[in-house]
């Protein structure tokens, strides 16, 4: 009879003996979107599958659509479940095997607008002279309209890159503000935070910086700038000059061989001097033609037209017409 009854404590206890239960249980919520984490409990066995179900205003516990088959590693997905940013939830999760369960292990009380972190909004800036402009618009996301309730002022951190001088304002949330009475040409950077009555955990934007307008030229660079147009306008005056006295030089030249005594020569005397060592004989036309072929070449002269003999004879009273 004794052994009958421990041979039905045995059964009992092998029939009802529980899985490891869910360790580490949290919510992370991150811009109103909401995940379950969690870790199995130690010497789980493999296979093992997890179950989350969440207490809502209805006050009873429920399965989550999606979370009554999760494996180690996956996350439950409670945004759509949290429909309510201003109500309290809670959730918890239970391991389960074949004919094996593990107890429930359960989380804290979640308020989405309180313990979700609220991230910045998408910025960009814009100089307008003498002020910056900010584009400000919501980050795209599943619960669009959370977000927009819960986006009701801005903390903005205004900073001069130049001498990092700064501060701060607090408007309400628009999609385009503007910062006036800022120097014109110099460069600021902004940061973007939201700030609601409910909730302190925001996340400030990564700086982004601009021109009020285009900043004027350094002092360097103009003097820079001066320098080279100065050589540059020398250089074109000195070519120039060269190319003028060249040009007048040759001409010179030019004008000196046409101008020599074998031109005033008799034609005669040019046709039949002799060279001296008996050489040949070379007339006028072609002494004339050696001496200024390389004239030619840079100006054509006019032919001159033909005299009367009355007015060549004045000047060759020997030659005949």
């Amino acid at each position: 009879m004794a052994s009958l009854e421990l041979l039905l404590l045995h059964l009992h206890l092998v029939v009802c003996v529980y899985l490891p239960a869910p360790a580490n249980v949290t919510i992370r919520s991150f811009n109103m979107e909401h995940a379950l984490s969690f870790t199995p409990g130690a010497d789980t066995p493999f296979g093992t599958l997890f179950a989350v179900e969440i207490l809502g205003s209805r006050k009873s516990w429920r399965p989550v659509s999606g979370c009554s088959h999760l494996t180690v590693g996956q996350t439950c997905n409670l945004t759509r479940a949290f429909k309510n940013p201003f109500h309290h939830y809670q959730a918890r999760v239970q391991a389960f095997a074949p004919n094996q369960t593990s107890n429930w292990t359960l989380t804290g009380l979640f308020q989405p607008l309180i313990h979700t972190v609220l991230g910045p909004p998408d910025v960009s800036v814009s100089g307008c002279g003498n002020c910056l402009v900010l584009q400000l618009r919501v980050p795209t996301s599943v619960v669009v309209e959370n977000l927009k309730d819960v986006h009701r002022e801005l903390l903005i951190h205004v900073q001069r890159t130049r001498d990092g001088a700064q501060f701060r304002l607090s408007p309400h949330y628009q999609e385009e503000i503007l910062i006036s009475y800022l120097q014109p040409g110099v460069e600021y950077c902004v940061t973007v935070a939201v700030k609601t009555l409910f909730n302190s955990n925001a996340l400030p934007s990564r700086p982004h910086c601009a021109f009020t307008s285009p900043p004027p030229l350094a002092t360097s660079d103009l003097v820079g700038y001066g320098v080279l147009s100065a050589v540059s306008i020398s250089g074109f005056l000195l070519l120039g000059f060269f190319l003028l006295w060249s040009r007048l030089g040759l001409r010179q030249w030019c004008r000196r061989l046409s101008s020599s005594p074998s031109d005033s020569l008799p034609r005669g005397q040019m046709a039949g001097a002799a060279l001296p060592g008996g050489l040949g004989q070379t007339s006028a036309p072609q002494v004339h033609k050696d001496r200024s072929a390389d004239c030619l070449l840079l100006e054509h002269r006019p032919v001159q037209p033909m005299r009367s003999c009355s007015e060549r004879g004045r000047e060759d009273s020997h030659i005949g017409c």
